[in-house]
């Protein structure tokens, strides 16, 4: 089948919002700037429909010209700035993240998840630590993550239960894509309330992770902490992230209104 064709089948599928939601998620850390026929194989449909689509984006400056592509517009980042949950969070939790970062002079993360996936809302680099593949509203394979592996503890099981039947996919050099291994690993999480990452979302990486949970034990986010795996101390790093995000739960639940 010719991919025109197969391109055809998939937009019948989609509304006017899938679409648009499959063109603006071409986008990437990697490839800021796409031309149309890039952005109508990444997103699945006809070019002559992107096309159309892109113009009016970039109309209402969800998108913008440079040079002979198209890049994320103005719109996108007022939206993106004015989105409550992250900014409200990431004003909660940046003390502690901040005190973390110090303590084991790691990169420190925060992150939510969503539909199997984690989305990065705040990053604070350290010096000396491994250029890592997370980024601020970027998005990884939540079984690849610590911050992931934190989170699908505490959820819903439906959520890791859709992810295997989805299928697990390899990131790094030892993603975890057995399900029965996941599942023990995620029942270890339960135990202790630390995740550990070793090279699974790149190589060389290590990073230990822990749940923000709130008043009825639901998981809110996770914090995490990741360098050079040759240099990392577990137990130490594992017991500052849980510190940290015993701290972050404390201030969450001193803010009744806060919106998550």
């Amino acid at each position: 089948m010719r991919s025109t064709e197969r391109n055809g089948d998939h937009e019948a599928t989609l509304s006017m919002v899938g679409r648009v939601a499959a063109i603006l998620g071409t986008f990437t850390a990697e490839n800021p700037v796409l031309g149309v026929s890039e952005i109508a194989r990444g997103a699945g449909l006809a070019k002559s429909s992107t096309s159309r689509i892109v113009q009016e984006l970039v109309a209402f400056q969800f998108l913008e010209r440079s040079g002979t592509g198209v890049r994320l517009g103005l719109r996108v980042f007022e939206l993106g700035e004015t989105a409550a949950r992250p900014r409200d969070l990431r004003k909660v939790a940046l003390a502690s993240m901040s005190d973390l970062r110090n303590a084991v002079n790691l990169t420190v993360h925060l992150a939510v998840l969503e539909r199997g996936e984690v989305v990065y809302i705040e990053i604070l680099p350290a010096r000396g630590t491994p250029r890592l593949p997370s980024r601020v509203g970027g998005r990884m394979p939540a079984h690849a993550t610590g911050v992931g592996k934190a989170l699908l503890a505490y959820s819903d099981p439906h959520v890791l239960d859709d992810m295997i039947a989805a299928g697990l996919t390899s990131v790094g050099p030892r993603t975890v894509t057995d399900p029965a291994r996941l599942y023990r690993e995620l029942a270890r999480v339960r135990s202790t309330g630390i995740a550990y990452e070793r090279e699974e979302s790149g190589a060389g990486i290590a990073c230990a992770a822990a749940c923000i949970r709130g008043a009825s034990g639901e998981p809110l986010a996770a914090i995490s902490a990741a360098g050079w795996d040759a240099d990392f101390d577990v137990r130490r790093v594992g017991l500052a992230v849980h510190t940290a995000a015993l701290a972050i739960a404390r201030e969450v639940a001193r803010r009744p209104g806060l919106r998550l």
